[in-house]
C-alpha cells in the first residue's frame, strides 16, 4: 500500500504473460488503438492525440514540457510538493523562464496567485499537479482552466487518473500526463498523455528530444501511422488489460471504491490517535499522508510492516522524509480488506 507501484489488476498481470506480438503486428496495432480509445475515456477527453508514451510518468512530464516550451517562454508553476518542484526543473531544462508560485506542502495549489502571476508575466504555460503524490493533497485544476486566458494549461494527473474524477475537456486542460502504476493498476512503464488542439497548434516543431517528439510519436497511432520507435508491446497489452478492468467496473464505480477505501483508512488512522498531514478538505482518498508520532522510528515501523505483514507503506520526502508516512490505496489494492489489514497491523506495531 505504498505510494509507488500498486498491486496490479489481475487483467493487467495476465496480459504480461501472453505470447509477445511484433510491434508492427496488426493484432498489436489494434490493441494499441483500442488502448488509446480507452485512455480517452479515463482522461474524459475527445482529444485525438491521446496515447501511452514509452516510459514512466516522468517521461510524460518531460514530453509535455519539451513539446510546448522553448527558450525564453514563461512557465508559471504552482508548487505544493515534490512533483511541482520537478516541473520547475524540467521546464527550466527546456529553456523556460520559470515563475514559481508556492503553496505550503500538504495544502492545495492556490489558483489566484498562480493566475495572477500568469497574467503579469504573460505566461505561455501554466502547470500544476492535480494530486500531489508527495503530500496527499488535491488541487483545483478547474479554477486554473477557467482563468488561464491565452496560456496553455498543463496538468500532472499521475496519482489521480482513475482514482478520483479527472476532466481534461471540462477543465480546459491543454496537455496532461499520467503514469500506469497508481490508480490505473498497471505495472510502471508507460505514461498516458493527451494533448489538445490548442497545445498541438502551438507545439515546438523540432523539440529538444527526438524520442519524445509528439509530432512523430503521434503519427505512430491511428490509421495513417508511421514507424517511430519499437513500442513496449507487453506494457501496452498490460495497460489495455488494466483499462479494461476499470471500464468493466465503471469509471464512476472505480472512483467511489477509491473514495470509500481512502476515507475508511483515514478515519481509522484518526481513531488510532494519528494526525493526518494533508489539509482537511483537500485530502486525496487514494494517497493518505500521516504524521509519524513523536518518538517513533518511522523507518523501523515501515520495515516491521513489510517483514511481519508483507505490507509496504512509503516514507515522506524532502524535509518530511522521517516525519510522514505515505499510504497508497490505489487500483486493485483499494479494497476494504486491505484497509482493515493495514489498520490492524499498524495498530499492533504501534501498540494502539
Amino acid at each position: 500500500m505504498g505510494p509507488g507501484p500498486c498491486n496490479p489488476y489481475p487483467e493487467a498481470v495476465e496480459a504480461l504473460g501472453r505470447p509477445l506480438l511484433g510491434h508492427l503486428d496488426p493484432e498489436f496495432l489494434a490493441i494499441l488503438d483500442e488502448t488509446c480509445a480507452r485512455l480517452r475515456t479515463v482522461f474524459r477527453t475527445a482529444n485525438e492525440r491521446t496515447l501511452p508514451v514509452s516510459g514512466t510518468g516522468s517521461a510524460g512530464m518531460e514530453a509535455a514540457f519539451v513539446n510546448t516550451v522553448a527558450d525564453g517562454d514563461v512557465v508559471v508553476v504552482g508548487v505544493n510538493g515534490l512533483f511541482g518542484e520537478r516541473m520547475c526543473d524540467v521546464a527550466g531544462r527546456c529553456g523556460a523562464r520559470v515563475v514559481r508560485v508556492d503553496s505550503p506542502w500538504g495544502a492545495p495549489v492556490d489558483p489566484e496567485p498562480v493566475l495572477d502571476a500568469a497574467r503579469r508575466h504573460q505566461a505561455k504555460v501554466i502547470a500544476a499537479v492535480h494530486a500531489e503524490t508527495s503530500t496527499g493533497a488535491v488541487s483545483d485544476i478547474a479554477a486554473l482552466g477557467a482563468g488561464k486566458g491565452d496560456a496553455l494549461l498543463l496538468m500532472d494527473c499521475v496519482t489521480s487518473i482513475a482514482g478520483i474524477p479527472v476532466e481534461v475537456d471540462e477543465w480546459a486542460v491543454d496537455i496532461a500526463y499520467a503514469g500506469t502504476q497508481k490508480c490505473l493498476g498497471v505495472p510502471p512503464g508507460l505514461a498516458p498523455l493527451t494533448i489538445g488542439e490548442r497545445a498541438w497548434e502551438r507545439r515546438i516543431e523540432r523539440p529538444r528530444s527526438w524520442y519524445l517528439d509528439l509530432g512523430m510519436i503521434g503519427d505512430y497511432t491511428g490509421a495513417a501511422r508511421k514507424y517511430h520507435h519499437t513500442a513496449p508491446v507487453a506494457m501496452v497489452a498490460s495497460l489495455h488489460g488494466g483499462l479494461g478492468a476499470i471500464l468493466d467496473e465503471g469509471l464512476t464505480a472505480a472512483h467511489a471504491r477509491h473514495e470509500a477505501c481512502g476515507r475508511a483508512l483515514q478515519a481509522g488512522l484518526e481513531e488510532m490517535g494519528l494526525k493526518l498531514f494533508a489539509s482537511e478538505g483537500h485530502r486525496l482518498p487514494e494517497l493518505t499522508t500521516v504524521s509519524v508520532p513523536d518518538g517513533v522510528d518511522a523507518a523501523a515501523v515501515r520495515r516491521a510492516l513489510l517483514e511481519r505483514f508483507s505490507i509496504e507503506i512509503g516514507g515522506g520526502v524532502g524535509q518530511y522524509a522521517a516525519t510522514v508516512w505515505r499510504i497508497g490505496c490505489m487500483g486493485h489494492t483499494a479494497r476494504p480488506r486491505n484497509v482493515t489489514m493495514l489498520l490492524g497491523a499498524l495498530g499492533e506495531i504501534l501498540g494502539r
